[in-house]
């Protein structure tokens, strides 16, 4: 899973104010947490307590704490406890969380020069947790670094390196700069502005400066790829110790104050993550209250949804929903047989949907897709290019055959990675295989931890080139809740690197590409929904990825936790930003 968020600038409307709603039993609010997907209506448990520990816990460990070098949806969420980027997501029920406001910067962005200019104005008092004030300088550092320096900090997004107007190939960011000067299309007239040129315009840049790559950094602090292990806080809590893959610790930041964060509340008097957790173990602590969030947010393991859906009062205790995300096979169109677009086709009809729902829980963790966007994006439309048929539980085989013998492949074998601490993940893989067979093609899988599985693996062309990797198992979600946040790192060919890549097929197609291009820079928004329902239509006519299912997520809601609320803006995950420990 990536980012969803991972949408709409709207009015800011704090969390403070919905808990206070919350508290009052008014709308929105849930009093208890004895009620089935309570936390996607409704703050469960909500309270203003402070005090205790909250404890969350990861099946492995993140590819990075350092809010420039990452790009998952769960540590996006988790890094704005210690990382106020400009913008964030307002903590709310389904939908509701999809709210922009402004986070570190005053308010949103505004835009000049028809788009292509954008300019923020930074709060005034916001400090680090060593009592030095945040300025605009070390927003335009963070955007260097995590953008211009990929040898180094490879996993985020690379947007900002696409779009700033004076990046041709001159600028080898901020470690390799002798000359210091930085980047002229970010200006800082002065210590609180930071202004954004672009080569063109871009109608959705309030989302962009979401992610946590404009959380500040100041450039004395910063170690490079070491900066992962001693981030510098400007949120609410700070680093107390790290043990790499093993523990992270936070603690309050005594350099942060309320008047310059409404979002933020600082319950708890320390958070823990603990690392490399089971996920059987997780479930199990999350019963018991010896762990109030399963930080990743993908829900229970199979065994526990069982008992838990055949328990009434264990099934009120979740909230299931969707996540802005798809689960699917990604298809390498640079590695034979896959680069013919006969045999991509082939493999869309051959693969049993219905067995890999199946492998993944049932309809209540996805609904069987078509397409490349999720039902719950805007510009998403209704249709499906291959259409499976089925004699009861058996696929019909017919189409893919006829698109196999075209493409001339005949017996041949090829490899398919998976991730080796998403058990779900690996059986979807081993039914791929299974279905593939009948057509001819063996595919052996190799699985890899999801802290390495797109900066050494999945996300490394070169990788998959020497070891054959033709099929990549994938789970995504929107970096922000619109159709280009959620299509341009996949399918554009720009987005392509040679490491932390989430264009996991390679599609360099340049009709998508001037699509996506067009449509953001497109101020109307209904013009942009219908550009990216054509984008998806023409990538399914690619056949450049399998859609498997509409990922849903199956949570078990602590009761032990408050302020509990389920948001699109980070893939149905809790909102981690004011979660506290009840009384």
């Amino acid at each position: 899973m990536r980012r969803s968020v991972p949408v709409a600038a709207v009015a800011a409307i704090t969390s403070a104010g919905l808990l206070l709603a919350g508290c009052s039993g008014g709308k929105g609010s849930s009093e208890g947490s004895g009620e089935a997907n309570a936390a996607t209506k409704g703050v469960v448990n909500a309270s203003d307590a402070k005090g205790g520990t909250v404890t969350y816990a990861l099946s492995d460990a993140p590819e990075s704490f350092d809010p420039g070098n990452t790009y998952y949806a769960f540590i996006y969420n988790f890094s704005r406890l210690y990382a106020r980027p400009l913008t964030t997501f307002k903590p709310g029920p389904g939908a509701e969380g999809n709210e922009l406001v402004p986070d570190l910067a005053e308010s949103m962005g505004k835009p000049s020069d028809g788009g292509k200019t954008w300019t923020y104005k930074i709060r005034k008092g916001v400090k680090y947790d060593d009592g030095t004030e945040v300025t605009s300088q070390d927003v335009k550092y963070a955007v260097e670094r995590s953008n211009f320096a990929r040898d180094t900090l490879s996993l985020g997004p690379n947007y900002f390196q696409q779009f700033l107007k004076d990046n041709d190939g001159g600028y080898k960011g901020p470690y390799k700069d002798k000359s210091k000067a930085g980047l002229k299309s970010i200006e800082t007239p002065d210590a609180q502005t930071v202004v954004f040129h672009l080569k063109k315009p871009f109608a959705e840049f309030d989302y962009l400066v979401s992610a946590p790559q404009t959380a500040p950094v100041p450039q004395a602090k910063d170690k490079g790829a070491d900066y992962t292990k001693s981030v510098l806080s400007t949120g609410s809590y700070k680093f107390e110790s790290y043990a790499e893959g093993k523990k992270l610790t936070l603690v309050r930041n005594p350099q942060w104050s309320a008047k310059t964060d409404p979002l933020r509340k600082q319950l708890p008097d320390k958070i823990v993550l603990n690392l490399k957790v089971a996920q059987s173990t997780i479930d199990k602590d999350l019963k018991s209250g010896n762990t109030l969030v399963d930080l990743a947010g993908r829900g229970v393991d199979g065994q526990t949804q069982a008992q838990l859906l055949t328990d009434p009062k264990e099934k009120a205790n979740t909230d299931n929903t969707l996540g802005q995300r798809l689960v699917y096979t990604a298809l390498n169109t640079k590695v034979k047989p896959f680069d013919n677009i006969e045999c991509r086709k082939a493999v869309q009809y051959a693969i049993d949907k219905k067995a890999v729902q199946t492998s993944l829980g049932g309809p209540i963790r996805g609904e069987l897709a078509s397409t490349v966007l999720p039902t719950d994006i805007d510009g998403y439309q209704k249709y499906d290019l291959y259409p499976q048929k089925y004699d009861g539980d058996k696929l019909d085989l017919t189409e893919a055959k006829k698109h196999w013998d075209k493409c001339g492949a005949g017996k041949t074998t090829t490899t398919i990675l998976a991730r080796n601490d998403r058990q779900d993940e690996v059986d979807a893989a081993t039914t791929v295989i299974d279905s593939l067979k009948k057509i001819g093609v063996t595919a052996k899988i190799q699985s890899y931890p999801t802290s390495k599985y797109f900066s050494d693996y999945a996300g490394v062309p070169k990788f998959n080139k020497k070891n054959n990797v033709g099929l990549i198992m994938m789970q995504w979600g929107s970096d922000f809740p619109t159709g280009y946040g959620y299509l341009q790192q996949i399918l554009n060919g720009k987005a392509i690197s040679q490491s932390g890549n989430t264009n996991l097929s390679e599609l360099d197609d340049p009709e998508i590409n001037k699509l996506l291009d067009s449509a953001i820079a497109n101020t109307d928004k209904a013009a942009r929904e219908k550009a990216y329902a054509a984008i998806d239509k023409k990538t399914m006519e690619q056949a450049a990825i399998v859609p498997l299912t509409y990922f849903k997520v199956l949570m078990y809601r602590s009761p032990k936790a408050t302020n509990l609320v389920s948001t699109s803006a980070f893939s149905g995950q809790y909102d981690y930003l004011n979660i506290g420990v009840k009384k």
